[in-house]
């Protein structure tokens, strides 16, 4: 067992919510996401209080905080430039410039354990809400 995976926890009722938003996206015909974060007192890895499914990057990028990192699951359908059409399941690690150390070191260590655990293809880093913007042509440049 990783060290992480000893001081960072997820309740039961949040791996099960990993597991059913993973498999309900997978045939999704429009973006889904939800937003994760670290409680600081429990390490506890959760859903954000509100327990929203947001289904624009928009309606994410209003909700995630200015100085605090966040863990956004994301499933966004996309058409390839073969013209397949595909629905990559990645975590964005949105982790802004003026968070303080303390939370950039809490996040970041537990960063693995929270993409193994939702089972993510990809992890894609982002400094701001701006950053979203730019995730559709990521995603198709897969």
């Amino acid at each position: 067992m990783s060290s992480e995976a000893r001081l960072y926890t997820f309740s039961p009722e949040t791996k099960d919510h990993l597991r059913k938003f993973r498999l309900g996206t997978s045939r999704a015909s429009g973006p889904q996401a939800v937003i994760y974060m670290i409680d600081k007192k429990t390490y506890e890895i959760k859903q954000d209080a509100d327990k929203i499914v947001y289904k624009s990057l928009d309606e994410i990028a209003d909700d995630l905080p200015d100085n605090s990192p966040r863990y956004v699951l994301l499933s966004y359908p996309v058409h390839l430039p073969s013209g397949r059409l595909s629905v990559p399941y990645v975590l964005l690690y949105y982790l802004p410039n003026t968070c303080n150390a303390e939370s950039r070191m809490m996040y970041a260590g537990a960063k693995e354990l929270m993409r193994n655990t939702a089972e993510v293809g990809r992890v894609i880093d982002i400094e701001s809400a701006d950053d979203l913007e730019d995730i559709p042509t990521k995603l198709s440049a897969e």
